[in-house]
């Protein structure tokens, strides 16, 4: 029997593959939703957790699609647009409602602090996800220009949930609270350049250390999770720039010229 004709019309692909994309991109709306809901309703705890579950599914959509081979650009918008809720809204909403009435026990300005650092942080994810579309086409898949929405929401989120444990954090640590998202949002919008999963060759002499190292951090997280997310994602954030200040100075190091001294 010949094979097919390349020009003759492809079999359409069944409905329920074309739609699984999207419906991972629907949980992480979803989840996204229900951490607003549960910060509203003082449950700091499962808002948090909320958070992650909605990186699991953004993680799942597009390797779903690309599997599946139903990537389109509907599913892009959409998954954008599912992002900004999960990513941006909803850490923002969280960190604000845990801390602003507390913090507004220190007067009207501590008040007015908090409200603009949790509006700055969602300002910043939006702008983040708007340059990521732009440059998705060109941009080198090894890296992340700026710091990732999804790193940003877990570490708003990460240090919430640490800190809702506390009986009374202070205003030293309500400060450190809503300074969280500002930083987290400079980042976003920053250009230092973070480590994509995509680079890492699990084929490479290097492939035992990840098989030891990632289950490992899965035990710690699973055993204790609010420090050890606050952990990983502030490692994660501080990579770049710790690197690229590392670079700075050993840049002016070889480039500083010898004092007069040193010559015979």
């Amino acid at each position: 029997m010949s094979p097919p004709s390349p020009d003759a019309p492809q079999r359409p692909k069944r409905r329920g593959i074309v739609l699984l994309p999207n419906l991972f991109t629907t949980g992480c709306l979803a989840c996204g939703f229900f951490g607003i809901i549960s910060a509203i309703n003082g449950d700091f705890g499962r808002a948090c957790a909320a958070i992650y579950f909605a990186m699991l599914f953004d993680g799942l959509d597009g390797r779903v699609a690309r599997w599946t081979g139903t990537e389109s650009a509907f599913g892009k918008e959409y998954d954008s647009l599912a992002d900004m809720v999960a990513f941006g809204v909803a850490p923002a909403l969280i960190a604000y409602q845990w801390g602003i009435e507390r913090i507004a026990e220190y007067g009207d300005a501590w008040a007015r602090f908090g409200w603009v650092a949790a509006f700055l942080y969602a300002v910043c994810a939006a702008l983040r996800l708007a340059k990521f579309n732009v440059r998705a086409a060109t941009a080198d898949k090894r890296y992340f220009e700026g710091l990732p929405s999804p790193s940003a929401a877990g570490l708003v989120a990460a240090y919430v949930w640490f800190t809702s444990e506390w009986r009374e954090p202070g205003l030293v640590g309500l400060v450190v609270l809503f300074s969280v998202p500002v930083i987290a949002g400079a980042l976003m919008v920053s250009r230092f350049p973070y480590s994509s999963a995509k680079q890492i060759d699990w084929n490479a002499r290097v492939k035992f250390f990840y098989f030891v190292v990632v289950p490992l951090s899965l035990a710690l997280v699973v055993a204790n999770p609010p420090p050890m997310l606050l952990f990983l994602f502030t490692m994660y954030a501080l990579s770049a720039p710790t690197v690229w200040l590392l670079r700075r100075l050993r840049r002016s190091a070889t480039a500083t010229p010898p004092s007069p001294g040193d010559h015979v």
